[in-house]
């Protein structure tokens, strides 16, 4: 069922600043040639950005541009594209889902509900998790947003809807753990959709622009139990003139052709029958460097090297198509990062690993820092970005050899992927939206002086609590 509507209720004006505070805000140039991080694993789905000029520390105050107090927690990333920002967020509880536009300036040029009455819609969730998972995608002139009740809508740059599905009534509400919380992806004029869980396997192409079904494949698959729910998302894989969509899920990660959803190939063996664990959901999304996949498991299994260009068929063992294989030690949630010819396996608790990619050679595994990692590792400007749970942001200089460059917190629950566009990183915490930048030096020179600026007050609307720093 797709309903269509343009609507534009729901803006408020935003509320005005301290002019001369304005003014040293706008000495934050923001590049001509900005990269925009459209996805959440950014411009090439693989987590890495040309962006440069980044901090490399920062606190609540130093190097953070401003900080944005968001209506709920939510674990979406952030999606950039020119001047606008925009994210998914839950409000009341949980009860309310909504999807805010941000300017590059920390005000909210808009936002809508897209569903409510949903805290009865999964009533399990554990605490870190919300229905606001899913990170949208834009493509500039559009915003597509998918939330944890399968409500999937279309918006254009100024927030009119353009178009909504009811997924869940249309193919059946996905039944898992931990609600739905594959994000979207665009690629190549198609809008595809991920629902692997107990009831179906269903991996859908959408008509971005109308919202209407180009076609739907529904995946083989001999998993039970829990192995039943995915929480990874679907990526692109191009080899020379090769195009496939890879699915990650059910024991298997397996390959379709972009034109009608058919299967191209498949990897099994992620979780053995001899010792088969029912828990072995998949959450971890595979990366794509070049011909090599990074295919990642859970719980502390197995990770591969595969290069599957020309594959047919059941491929699981094959020699030709696997260059390395990890028999332990795979990040649970967080994805890999491949950069320069090294693998980056963030481990959920702490702990980087770097393989040489051509062969899986370990270089080193180290302890950064120990909490939970829920974000996925993102490049950029010759750094690597790890996001804890507890706030804390660790910078590592990529190479070889393990060099930590700094730790930075804003004290705030962190799960989601950083965004990186405009020579600023964009975190985003469950209580808010930050972006960091290097701070000019009048900008340090007014806070020092303590000018005023608006401040977070808890019963404002959020448009209304933007924190200049």
């Amino acid at each position: 069922m797709i309903s269509f509507c343009r609507r534009t209720s729901g803006a408020r004006p935003c509320a005005p600043t301290v002019l001369l505070l304005l003014t040293a805000c706008s000495l934050w140039a923001i590049p001509g040639a900005a990269e925009n991080w459209p996805h959440w694993r950014g411009p090439r789905f693989n987590g890495t950005s040309t962006e440069t000029g980044l901090p490399t520390t920062w606190s609540r105050e130093e190097n953070v541009r401003w900080r944005l107090p968001l209506p709920g927690p939510a674990g979406s990333t952030p999606v950039v594209w020119g001047d606008r920002l925009y994210l998914t967020s839950t409000r009341d509880q949980g009860d309310s889902l909504y999807v805010l536009a941000v300017s590059r300036d920390g005000e909210i040029a808009w936002q809508r509900e897209v569903d409510h009455g949903t805290q009865k819609v999964f009533p399990s969730l554990a605490s870190e998790t919300t229905l606001a998972s899913p990170s949208p995608v834009t493509d500039g002139d559009h915003l597509w947003v998918l939330f944890g009740t399968a409500r999937l809508t279309a918006f254009d740059r100024d927030g009119e809807e353009l178009w909504q599905r009811d997924l869940a009534a249309d193919y059946g509400p996905p039944r898992t753990y931990f609600g739905l919380s594959s994000s979207l992806l665009l690629d190549g004029g198609k809008l595809y959709v991920q629902m692997l869980h107990t009831d179906r396997q269903l991996v859908l192409a959408l008509d971005p622009q109308t919202g209407k079904e180009l076609w739907v494949h529904d995946r083989k698959t001999d998993a039970h139990d829990e192995c039943l729910h995915s929480y990874a998302s679907p990526t692109p894989f191009r080899s020379g003139e090769e195009e496939l969509l890879l699915i990650h899920g059910a024991d298997y990660l397996t390959a379709h052709r972009p034109s009608d959803g058919a299967e191209i190939w498949r990897h099994g063996g992620l979780n053995p029958v001899d010792g088969y664990n029912p828990a072995f959901r998949l959450v971890a999304t595979p990366v794509v460097a070049g011909g090599l996949v990074v295919l990642p498991t859970a719980k502390r299994g197995p990770v591969y090297g595969l290069r599957p260009a020309g594959a047919r068929g059941d491929i699981t063992g094959s020699e030709s198509h696997t260059a390395w294989h990890l028999e332990r030690g795979t990040p649970d949630v967080p994805s890999p990062l491949v950069h320069d010819g090294l693998v980056y396996l963030n481990g959920e608790k702490g702990t980087l690993t770097v393989l040489d990619a051509g062969s899986g050679e370990e270089l080193y595994a180290e302890r950064v820092h120990q909490s939970n990692h829920r974000g996925s590792p993102v490049y950029a400007d010759g750094k690597i970005f790890l996001t804890a749970t507890d706030g804390t942001v660790s910078v590592l200089r990529p190479g070889r050899t393990f060099e930590l460059l700094a730790k930075n917190s804003v004290d705030e629950y962190l799960a989601s992927s950083p965004a990186i566009s405009g020579g600023t990183i964009y975190l985003r915490s469950y209580q808010a939206l930050y972006a960091i930048a290097e701070s000019p030096a009048l900008l340090r020179s007014l806070k020092a002086k303590s000018i005023d600026r608006p401040g977070a007050v808890a019963d404002r609307e959020p448009q209304d609590q933007r924190e200049d720093l």
